[in-house]
């Protein structure tokens, strides 16, 4: 299994990068916050991942730190979540106050997530109440605003290139929110000289 990966940093396309390690490119699908931990392309980057064979596809998802993939490890474990909804949720909001949620029972804070309805949420908060009940919430957890996923072929794509809007309304399409709703977004977080990143950010912070 590939745990880590320590290398330079080539592509930065949120939700994916593609992180080169001895000559060997790999394409990574990471969550925002960790997309936002990251430093510039061309420089050294590690990042911890979790490894998944499908019949269709290997998939290498990654996080900034051991937390937030020890979280994503467990929210895999809950009946009908996959590695995409599990990324969903780390993109939503940080592995801390994932907790907070689920140690309040805060079932409204779940539900804004894309792809989670009221009784995935409901699951959510019952499944992981108890194996999160040892969870040490650390202060030096990056806070999350958002993203992941893989994205699917059944899934519209802005064909923007070389744009940091039309990016960033991709990314948010990839985490599942509807294109209209990242098109109103992101019209209402952008000004001149904002990074993709950046509207991403705000975009995300404005939904939830």
């Amino acid at each position: 299994m590939i745990g880590r990966l320590s290398g330079t940093l080539a592509e930065k396309f949120p939700p994916e990068i593609l992180i080169e390690c001895a000559g060997v490119g790999y394409e990574v699908t990471m969550p925002m916050t960790s997309i936002y931990a990251l430093p510039e392309l061309n420089e050294q980057a590690v990042i911890y991942t979790h490894f998944v064979v499908r019949e269709d596809a290997q998939l290498l998802y990654g996080f900034s730190n051991t937390t937030e993939r020890k979280l994503f490890r467990l929210l895999i474990k809950v009946n009908g979540v996959g590695p995409k909804l599990a990324l969903a949720v780390l993109s939503a909001m940080s592995a801390d106050q994932f907790v907070s949620c689920v140690a309040h029972d805060d079932i409204s804070g779940i539900v804004k997530i894309p792809g989670v309805g009221k009784k995935t949420a409901e699951r959510l908060l019952i499944e992981m109440r108890d194996r999160l009940k040892d969870w040490q919430i650390t202060s030096n957890t990056p806070a999350t605003d958002a993203m992941p996923l893989q994205l699917s072929s059944e899934q519209t794509f802005v064909k923007t290139f070389n744009d940091h809007k039309g990016d960033a309304i991709n990314a948010l399409i990839s985490l599942g929110y509807k294109q209209a709703q990242a098109d109103k977004a992101v019209k209402q977080v952008y000004s001149d000289g904002m990074s993709s990143e950046d509207i991403i950010r705000h975009a995300l912070k404005s939904m939830l």
